[in-house]
């Protein structure tokens, strides 16, 4: 449910008396679990490394460094957008709060619930997360949606409220953001005047028009089309993961990207086999006909800033997109490689998960290139498989509805290593296979630690129990350390793919959600190897010093 500003007021005067106070007695079970939050919040936040997001920005020429400040100002509307998607009124919660800490992890979670443990309260007397976020009224249910007689409720881009009378009615985001898209669609304006390269400037236009009007396709058709431009932006409502009760609102935000050139011409020519990869995927055929977008592109940044849905709880570091199918099968789709927030959870988060849970003689195998082509080659794989349900029911997404995003992420996990294993055997991907391997084994016990509310976090507690089904790997009693068997996780990963692929292509959401149900949790004995590794201070997951100050261009 929503707090009221009553509720926090009251709040307040608990969490100063249980902090301000020398007597060492509670006075109420109230105080006494608003003082056990307080102390706890100290061990939330310690699960979040900061990182600085910055880059060399002596590579860039003067007016693109007039636009990075100028990206980032739309980029903070972005911001805001998404605070009301995810919870609603943020000054009425962040004025009623009178612990700096609090206020803190408030604002990493985006709201009162933490995304790292199921989206559970860490402010006493607050209720559940709505499952819709505040894209829906928090007590309108799945029945009175569906029964709903109401053009556009099922859009990417409207919200559903109640009119005088208290029956649901549809208003496009915009309309309720009609003052904040409109200063956004200036700032990206201004960009676009300062921009040299055409195809941005054409971008930047389009999207513009797009915020005002929540017609997308032109712009991300646009953004596909750029190809040299050094300067980025991804911004508007894009994902759809806030949205866990039906999986159909997308949330706002923002990434502000410079380019790193060198690097991005490196990964050029994988993008060139989606439609040979795709024909030999482990699925019948049926499952496999639609033919991927050649026009893709493999690109490597660095991020100087995020915005929004991306930046709230776990951070993205690695993006495939427009989630538009039409656009895809048309086009493709752009993967961006977030290098330097890569870099920074490899070296704080995935090296010292390795030294505590994987077998002593695999940990040289743990290194960066295998984590980045792991990645990466995830972002690639969203372009395999399916879009559409071979039995008519529409797109893969409308089918699935709210468990679309986990499905689809365990999908792209595990396609990205059959990618991997294609490639290499042809020769087009240097490195030893083991390295892979173990560094993506590694990687699941970095994800898990999403939680449940987290569609990555999801799909990776599906496919860590099913690699233990399977024996792709085994766990030393004794000293609880996890060893890779490199041939039955080649056939484990090839069986999850058929399955994967072919619930998709089924639209089959009884066995998705059967699957999520089963398989989607975290057993006793994972849950307390995951908990050596907060007991050995080891990050869940990074949080950013970033924006103009940090890239020393607060005074352009």
């Amino acid at each position: 449910m929503r707090l009221f500003n009553l509720l926090f007021l009251a709040l307040s005067s608990v969490f100063v008396l249980s902090c301000g106070s020398d007597t060492g007695q509670e006075t109420s079970q109230e105080a006494s679990l608003a003082d056990s939050l307080i102390v706890d919040i100290d061990q939330r936040l310690a699960k979040y490394v900061p990182v600085r997001l910055t880059t060399d920005v002596g590579q860039l020429s003067d007016k693109q460094k007039q636009m990075i400040p100028v990206l980032i100002e739309a980029a903070r509307i972005m911001d805001e957008l998404f605070w009301y998607e995810a919870y609603g009124q943020k000054d009425s919660l962040m004025e009623a709060l009178t612990n700096e800490k609090l206020k803190r992890y408030v604002t990493i979670n985006y709201g009162p619930w933490d995304r790292l443990e199921g989206n559970e309260p860490f402010i006493y007397g607050v209720g559940p997360k709505p499952a819709g976020a505040n894209f829906y009224p928090a007590d309108m249910t799945k029945e009175e949606f569906e029964a709903a007689q109401l053009e556009g409720k099922s859009s990417l881009y409207t919200f559903l409220r109640r009119d005088e009378g208290g029956k649901l009615k549809v208003v496009p985001y915009r309309e309720q953001f009609a003052e904040q898209v409109g200063k956004a669609a200036g700032l990206l304006r201004q960009a676009a005047a300062l921009a040299d390269n055409e195809a941005l400037k054409n971008y930047l236009n389009l999207r513009a028009d797009a915020l005002l009007s929540d017609e997308y396709q032109a712009s991300d058709m646009a953004w596909l089309d750029m190809k040299d431009n050094q300067i980025d932006v991804v911004i508007g409502p894009i994902e759809t993961y806030e949205d866990q009760l039906f999986g159909y609102k997308a949330a706002h935000e923002c990434y502000v990207l410079v380019k790193d050139m060198e690097w991005s011409q490196r990964l050029e020519k994988y993008a060139a086999f989606l439609p040979e990869l795709q024909k030999g995927l482990p699925v019948p055929a049926p499952y496999k006909t639609e033919e991927p977008g050649s026009d893709a592109q493999l690109n490597a940044y660095d991020v100087v800033y995020y915005a929004g849905d991306c930046n709230s709880g776990s951070k993205t570091i690695a993006i495939n997109l427009p989630n538009d199918e039409e656009v895809q099968l048309a086009k493709g789709t752009r993967r961006l490689q977030l290098k330097n927030a890569m870099r920074a959870k490899f070296d704080k988060i995935l090296v010292p998960i390795a030294d505590v849970l994987i077998a002593e003689d695999q940990r040289q195998h743990i290194t960066f290139d295998a984590f980045f082509a792991n990645t990466m080659f995830h972002e690639v794989a969203h372009g395999l498989g399916i879009k559409n349900t071979i039995n008519g029911q529409g797109t893969v997404r409308e089918a699935l509805k709210e468990h679309a995003s986990a499905l689809e992420e365990g999908k792209a996990d595990i396609l990205g290593l059959y990618m991997i294993k294609q490639l290499h055997d042809r020769g087009e991907l240097d490195g030893d296979l083991k390295a892979y391997y173990t560094t993506f084994m590694a990687g699941i016990f970095r994800s898990v630690r999403f939680g449940a509310s987290s569609a990555h976090g999801k799909a990776n507690m599906i496919r860590f129990n099913y690699f233990a089904e399977k024996g792709a790997f085994e766990r030393d009693a004794n000293t609880g350390l996890y060893r890779v068997n490199y041939d039955k996780l080649e056939q484990a990963a090839a069986s999850l793919s058929e399955l994967i692929l072919t619930l998709q292509g089924n639209g089959d959401y009884d066995g998705v959600a059967g699957l999520v149900a089963t398989k989607g949790k975290v057993g006793e004995q994972l849950q307390g190897d995951l908990a050596r590794l907060a007991e050995a201070s080891i990050p869940v997951d990074i949080v950013f010093e970033q924006g103009v100050e940090v890239l020393g261009l607060e005074d352009l």
